[in-house]
This record gives structure tokens, C-alpha cells and sequence, in this order.
């Protein structure tokens, strides 16, 4: 993108490299990952709020939706009003809105285990060797911001600093899921029937 200016993104990535045919296939493997990542959020929000709400099923036209699908359900509404707008620039303080609150949740854990007798005592196994699969795909899923790269990259001001900004939010993601991980440990490891990792 920086020897030209005219790669926008990945599918001119693909036609740069392979011709049209690498355009359409980049293409298709593009928006089949950003569809199976919206599918993933819609389940992930389904599965966390149904343990936090059980018995918020209701029934419609004689069918009966459980929890787990009525919250699906509810995020899908809520987010499809988004694939309409016209600028996206909207978005931003939606996403300025979940970084602050990542950031406000990191802060409350740090504070309950500090100073509201919780602490860090944690003792036992730590690592669970059956469990890495599944604290891999937890862990990577963290790190998919590569479809917005192309957009960070043509939207900065100095495109210059772009390895340099790669370079601090990896750094950050890193060191905050860290701390979120190591402080779960600490507080509620032998609260736990299985340990994480």
C-alpha cells in the first residue's frame, strides 16, 4: 500500500498479486471470515448472556426461544441498524465507548482483588494442558483486527507510523489480557472446578 496508492484493500492486495482471480478469491475468503466472525460474536453474546439471564426466553407465534437464542436474537437486532449508515465515522466512539469500558473492567478487577478482600492468593495448577486448544482460540480470537488494516492504514494522517501503531495496540492488547488472565488466576483459581489454561 505505500509503493501504491491505489491498493485500498485486500481484494486489490489479491489483484495486485494474482490478477483477477486472486481479486475474487481474496474477495470470497474476506467476507466468508468477517461472516463467520459475526456469526462467532452473535454466539458468544448468546452463550455469555444467557448465563447471566437464564429464563429470558419468551415464546412468539407458538414457538418457544430460549435464552441463549432470544439473546442472539436481540444482538443481531441491535447491531444490524450499524450495516446501514453512511458514515462510519459514527462507529469510532462506539469503539472508543468498548475500549474505555475494557479498560473500566481491567480497573474494577484490579480493584476487587486489591482492596475488597478478594486477593491474589491463588494456589495450585495454573496450567491445564487439555485446556490450551481452547485458551489458543480464546486468546486468537482477541487478536483479529487484521480485516481493518487496510482502512487504519489509508485513514491515518502519516502513514508512516503505521508499524508503530501496530506495534503499541499489540503491545497494550497484550499487556491487558495479561493482567485480566493472570489477576483471574490469582483471585479465583481454587473457586474454580477446572483451571483455565
Amino acid at each position: 500500500m505505500a509503493m501504491d496508492s491505489t491498493i485500498r484493500s485486500y481484494p486489490d492486495i489479491g489483484d495486485r498479486a494474482f490478477g483477477a482471480k486472486g481479486r475474487a478469491l481474496v474477495s470470497i475468503l474476506m467476507h466468508a471470515e468477517l461472516y463467520l466472525v459475526a456469526t462467532g460474536f452473535l454466539i458468544l453474546e448468546g452463550d455469555n448472556l444467557s448465563y447471566l439471564f437464564p429464563k429470558a426466553g419468551f415464546e412468539l407465534g407458538g414457538y418457544s426461544i430460549d435464552a441463549r437464542r432470544s439473546f442472539v436474537i436481540m444482538v443481531g437486532l441491535i447491531i444490524l441498524p450499524t450495516v446501514w449508515l453512511n458514515n462510519m465515522s459514527v462507529l469510532s466512539y462506539v469503539s472508543a465507548g468498548g475500549v474505555a469500558a475494557s479498560l473500566v473492567l481491567l480497573c474494577s478487577i484490579l480493584w476487587i482483588g486489591e482492596f475488597d478482600g478478594i486477593g491474589f492468593h491463588g494456589k495450585g495448577s495454573f496450567v491445564h494442558w487439555n485446556g490450551i486448544p481452547t485458551a489458543v482460540s480464546l486468546y486468537a480470537f482477541c487478536y483479529c483486527a487484521h480485516p481493518v488494516f487496510p482502512t487504519l492504514y489509508t485513514s491515518m494522517r502519516d502513514q508512516k507510523q503505521f508499524s508503530k501503531v501496530l506495534v503499541v495496540c499489540f503491545f497494550l492488547s497484550t499487556l491487558i489480557y495479561g493482567l485480566m488472565a493472570i489477576s483471574g488466576c490469582l483471585m479465583f483459581v481454587q473457586k474454580l472446578s477446572y483451571t483455565p489454561l
